[in-house]
């Protein structure tokens, strides 16, 4: 049941990332830009010039902040790997704890476990 409810898990995320390729990628392409606007705002010496970068930066800002919603599509892919680190782990789960004593009552679990092998 674990891994069918990990396996619907992974199926919503999967589409939301999908859905939101289009606004991760120009949310990515206007991050890269603003840093690139202002790397070129630090080293330009004119005031026309530095108007200039500023105007630049606040249409790429506008456009990085109309695509803010793919923060979403983020999270779903950080929901994806969590989802894939999981479906790796085993289900083997111990049914107790096994302390270590030459008592043969004690441990029966464990010993019955060696006579079966």
């Amino acid at each position: 049941m674990k891994k069918f409810m990990l396996f619907v898990g992974g199926l919503v995320a999967f589409f939301i990332l999908l859905a939101n390729i289009g606004p991760m990628i120009l949310l990515g392409l206007s991050v890269w830009l603003l840093y690139v606007i202002f790397k070129k705002f630090v080293k330009s010496d004119s005031t026309a010039g530095k108007i200039g970068w500023v105007i630049a930066g606040l249409i790429v800002l506008s456009i990085g902040l109309s695509n803010i919603y793919a923060v979403i599509g983020v999270a779903a892919a950080y929901v994806l790997y969590l989802i894939y680190k999981n479906w790796k782990e085993d289900d083997v789960e111990p049914a107790g704890q096994f302390v270590e004593s030459d008592d043969p009552f004690q441990n029966f679990e464990r010993q019955w476990a060696e006579i079966n092998r």
